[in-house]
């Protein structure tokens, strides 16, 4: 008789029995503020708390959550304490960038990821992914810490997909600058929670200065070697990302600013969700055999007939799903923080009425929403079969967020869902993951959720 394994249960903090002082939420915040949430918060369909004279709201409800986002998104901006700690990296970049600016940038990049233009990047996902198999295919049977090794898969994929190829300057360090800047620039400072004005230095950051100067000369550099060749070879400029932002250069479009914080926000973060996503799905799978054995059936039938590989989305449903769990449980971004214009008020269908004062911080966290209590059976597992085509229905529209909702919704989720299962087959195909002796991952928030020491497996061919 077949029975069914236990799901694997991967490695997360337990929730907190009691509320943290002051001193803990802002200590914790600092090390790792996935470990603030407690149990109320994987309970409760909403959480109402005051915190350092601030009023706080932990959505939850899928309705709540949709009213916020999508139905009376006008009322609500960014939260001053998320701009505290993204605007000093990305400044006015899309994910940082509000109001006009905001709408001229994502005008000028639509034109990037529509289908047809994301189809059009699938041959080349195929070949960095398959240049990429090299140093597995050279080090068989060696240990390879996967977290890095996804960074800078997912770093090349997108250099020669979005820049064609043309990023300046040497990538060799690229994997262990993104941590650099991450690690410092990307973390909550105490002056942050604090709300404290953006000229009070933040000691850690100016530690991170250094490395995000780098990624900017790379941009700047970038640019000026992109613009030589709009000048001299105007017939022979490729049509991709750079292009697309210099050509919406000028007063009724982006400014040469924006240009610059765009192409830094693509460069140090557009990869950085996917390969951390990766990263999470390779270790799920090692150590959950009977799903990894779904997976692998899926990828050799599908191979086996050499469909395109913009075909691969759609004929490999299992692979998607088992990225997709991967996601619930470690999602790239785990925290969407806005902040009401306007006193706002919320009626849910059961009656239920919620007030949110102006200011108030609103905190919609995807890292607390897909664990939740309420909205999963086994929130903490590992089970794929969740997003199963036959299983999708069953989950609400905003009760899975890994690429948020609503205008500001990710604008590469399908560039990155298709470039993850191609990822995900070539490498399957021919790899298997070998947990190493000791391996239990500590998830970190660092603006994503990574290993706190990487993912060190061992990799051995099928």
């Amino acid at each position: 008789m077949d029975v069914h394994p236990q799901p694997f249960v991967p490695p997360h903090p337990t929730p907190r029995n009691r509320p943290p002082t002051s001193l803990e939420l802002i200590r914790t915040s600092m090390r790792n503020p996935l470990e603030i949430w407690g149990e109320p918060s994987y309970r409760q369909p909403h959480i109402s708390v005051r915190f350092l004279a601030d009023n706080v709201l932990i959505a939850n409800h899928p309705e709540l959550i949709r009213h916020i986002l999508v139905d009376n998104v006008k009322n609500y901006r960014m939260a001053r304490v998320r701009q505290l700690i993204l605007r000093p990296i990305l400044r006015d970049g899309l994910l940082t960038a509000e109001g006009e600016v905001w709408k001229r940038s994502r005008k000028a990049m639509a034109p990037v990821f529509t289908p047809r233009h994301i189809h059009g990047f699938a041959e080349m996902m195929k070949d960095r992914t398959e240049s990429f198999l090299d140093r597995y295919r050279d080090g068989a049977g060696e240990v390879h810490d996967v977290s890095t090794d996804m960074t800078e898969l997912t770093y090349e994929v997108l250099a020669y997909t979005l820049f064609s190829g043309d990023i300046a300057g040497d990538d060799t360090d690229f994997a262990d600058d993104v941590d650099k800047l991450l690690s410092t620039m990307g973390r909550v400072d105490p002056l942050d929670l604090l709300k404290a004005p953006e000229w009070l230095p933040r000691l850690q950051r100016l530690r991170g200065r250094p490395v995000l100067e780098k990624f900017r000369r790379i941009v700047r550099d970038t640019i000026d070697q992109r613009r030589a060749r709009m000048e001299t070879d105007p017939d022979g400029v490729p049509e991709d990302f750079v292009t697309l932002l210099l050509n919406a250069e000028g007063p009724e479009g982006l400014s040469a600013t924006e240009i610059e914080d765009n192409l830094i926000t693509f460069i140090g973060a557009g990869h950085e969700t996917t390969a951390r996503a990766l990263g999470w799905t390779l270790y799920c799978l090692a150590n959950a055999p009977h799903e990894r054995a779904l997976v692998e059936e899926e990828i050799d039938a599908v191979l086996a007939n050499n469909p395109p590989p913009v075909e691969w989305l759609d004929k490999m449903p299992k692979t998607r799903a088992a990225f997709e769990e991967a996601m619930r449980l470690y999602p790239p971004a785990p925290s969407i923080n806005r902040e009401p214009i306007e006193d706002d008020t919320v009626t849910l269908k059961d009656g239920t009425r919620i007030d949110i004062p102006k200011g108030a911080t609103v905190l919609v966290m995807p890292w607390v929403l897909h664990r939740h209590r309420l909205y999963w059976d086994e929130p903490n597992a590992f089970m794929p079969s969740r997003f199963w085509p036959e299983n999708r229905d069953r989950i609400d529209r905003f009760q899975y967020l890994p690429f948020g909702a609503g205008p500001r919704i990710c604008i590469g989720a399908t560039f990155a869902l298709q470039e993850a299962v191609i990822a995900l087959a070539l490498i399957l195909k021919e790899f298997r993951f070998e947990p190493t002796p000791g391996l239990n991952p500590w998830p970190v928030q660092k603006l994503t959720v990574q290993a706190q020491n990487g993912l060190p497996m061992r990799v051995v061919r099928r």
